[in-house]
């Protein structure tokens, strides 16, 4: 019988330590009140989606009362007339965006994160500052096992009404940061949260150093990726090159943003040091010691 609770405890133990830590509530008793200034929050729902499937956003996002938020449905041709993607593309990822004052930044948070298996908050966040999106709080969702791709087109349309609109240019090439991004995480198999480090810190190195030639773009993605120890094939190197040098093409003033970016480095740096105490090295190793307890008690259990 002590053996038996012995074990009950043991797997409690190791669910303790694999569990995901929980991302912290935006909600708070405001979030329902719209903001006149700015209209209500806007729904942008998936066209692929099954009727049952959007009530579900909706209740995900907090979004079941109609009087209380604009309703639109994203679909292929809106990717076409965004950013030049494919007609035959199927939409599954939906947002909320809450628009919000000046100095709110633009804030991402991904309430399915289980579903969107490619993209973080802090992908998003950054694709956004590139399309030209400021001070607005951005809510993801999907039912399905989605990338997440798809929602950005949705925020797109979002940004898009009501007499507004996006720059053309921008939301396309935020639109490549974001397949880049995940490229590097999935092919190149760089940590997400690394890799939204590493595109924020180039883009604060741009708007410090705002490179003349493709040369000083080439040479910022080089000292980045040193700082960071990310090592990188040459054709993604190349591929990362690329996409800051049509950033640099279209004169993006990253300057008006960097606090914003300075906030996803730091979001990322707390995410390790909430659990690390900032001793990343040593965390691990007592990890790995822990789980050798474990194995050697079991072992001993029953020899």
């Amino acid at each position: 019988m002590k053996k038996i609770t012995w074990m009950l405890m043991v797997v409690m133990l190791i669910g303790l330590v694999i569990a995901p830590i929980a991302s912290a509530s935006n909600g708070n008793d405001d979030d329902n009140v719209i903001d006149e200034r700015y209209g209500k929050p806007k729904l942008v729902l998936g066209e692929q989606l099954s009727d049952a499937d959007k009530d579900k956003v909706r209740q995900l996002l907090d979004a079941t009362d109609a009087e209380q938020v604009d309703e639109y449905i994203v679909n292929a041709q809106d990717l076409v007339n965004f950013i030049g993607g494919d007609p035959s593309s199927n939409m599954y990822s939906s947002a909320k965006i809450t628009r919000k004052g000046e100095g709110n930044g633009v804030v991402v948070n991904v309430v399915t994160p289980e579903n969107i298996t490619q993209v973080t908050n802090e992908m998003y966040a950054n694709a956004l500052l590139t399309a030209g999106v400021e001070n607005a709080l951005v809510e993801v969702a999907s039912p399905l096992k989605v990338t997440g791709h798809s929602a950005l087109t949705g925020i797109y349309k979002a940004f898009n009404v009501d007499g507004e609109s996006l720059d053309q240019d921008r939301m396309e090439v935020a639109n490549e940061e974001l397949d880049v991004a995940t490229d590097l995480a999935e092919d190149a198999g760089i940590d997400k949260e690394k890799v939204s480090e590493l595109l924020s810190e180039i883009k604060r190195e741009i708007s410090e150093q705002n490179p003349a030639t493709k040369e000083d773009v080439e040479r910022i993605v080089r000292e980045q990726l040193d700082k960071l120890n990310i090592e990188l094939s040459p054709e993604d190197r190349e591929m990362l090159t690329n996409l800051f040098e049509k950033m640099r093409d279209l004169n993006i003033d990253f300057g008006k943003v960097t606090e914003q970016l300075e906030s996803i480095v730091g979001s990322l740096k707390g995410k390790l040091d909430e659990v690390t105490g900032g001793d990343t090295e040593g965390f691990w190793q007592e990890v790995k010691n822990f789980f050798k307890r474990i194995i050697n008690s079991i072992r001993e259990m029953f020899n």
